[in-house]
């Protein structure tokens, strides 16, 4: 199993400050994301000034994974981030049980078809 330190995780900061103590909060997230979904490999987020608020992108690849969301115009950047990344984790939520539960039906449906046969 392979460590949730191997995914790499890019945070870009356009028109707005750098704020580091926000970039290592997001990435402390993504990486606790990445524990709970070990299919992910790449996390890009993208913080943007919008009109006095900050609006946020992001995008997460893996393996069986490609998963988008992005913010509404939000005050401030952690707000902003942790907003993204609710919304992502719910995406790679998604993504993760249609896999898992899309095998199990497959199986039960064999299983049942099998008895009956």
């Amino acid at each position: 199993m392979r460590e949730a330190n191997e995914v790499s995780v890019l945070i870009h900061f356009r028109d707005v400050q750098t704020d580091e103590d926000v970039k290592d909060h997001l990435t402390a997230r993504c990486h606790q994301l990445a524990n709970e979904f070990p299919e992910t490999a790449h996390f890009e987020l993208t913080l943007e000034h919008e009109h006095g608020h900050v609006r946020a992108h992001g995008h997460v690849t893996g393996k069986h994974t490609d998963a988008a969301a992005h913010t509404p115009p939000i005050e401030g950047l952690r707000a902003a981030g942790d907003t993204l990344l609710e919304k992502l984790h719910t995406e790679l939520r998604k993504q993760h049980d249609k896999r898992i539960f899309t095998e199990r039906r497959r199986e039960q449906k064999k299983r049942a078809n099998s008895r009956m046969a």
